[in-house]
């Protein structure tokens, strides 16, 4: 896969709070580029990891690269609410507007961190 999968700082830390490896979320990516998840519309997917337990956000740059987001336990709340879908369409609408540079710039400063493919 050519495509870049990024997580944000934020999703990094909630996914290692739900030992939810690297490995995982590449798997995961995988299975959304072939459809297996609940397209949200506006570059925006939700993906169940964990054997169910949780819930991702995952923003898409098509063909470029994919960006988890958020993620929520499924026990917490059954999903995002209209105002979250909204404003993760307008992050989606931020992040296909970003150049390398833009994504270098944010991986040197943490704010993004590339998700090892392992390959």
């Amino acid at each position: 896969m050519s495509e870049r999968v990024f997580k944000t700082a934020w999703f990094a830390k909630a996914a290692k709070k739900a030992r939810i490896s690297d490995k995982a979320l590449s798997k995961a990516i995988g299975q959304v580029a072939l459809g297996q998840a609940d397209d949200l519309g506006g570059g925006v997917f939700k993906k169940r990891l964990n054997d169910n337990m949780h819930r991702s956000i995952v923003l898409a740059k098509a063909g470029e690269f994919w960006v988890f987001a958020f993620l929520f336990a499924k026990k917490d709340r059954a999903n995002i609410d209209d105002d979250e879908l909204l404003a993760f369409r307008k992050l989606a609408d931020l992040y296909r507007q970003k150049t390398k540079a833009d994504l270098e710039a944010e991986i040197e400063i943490g704010a993004l961190l590339e998700i090892d493919h392992g390959d």
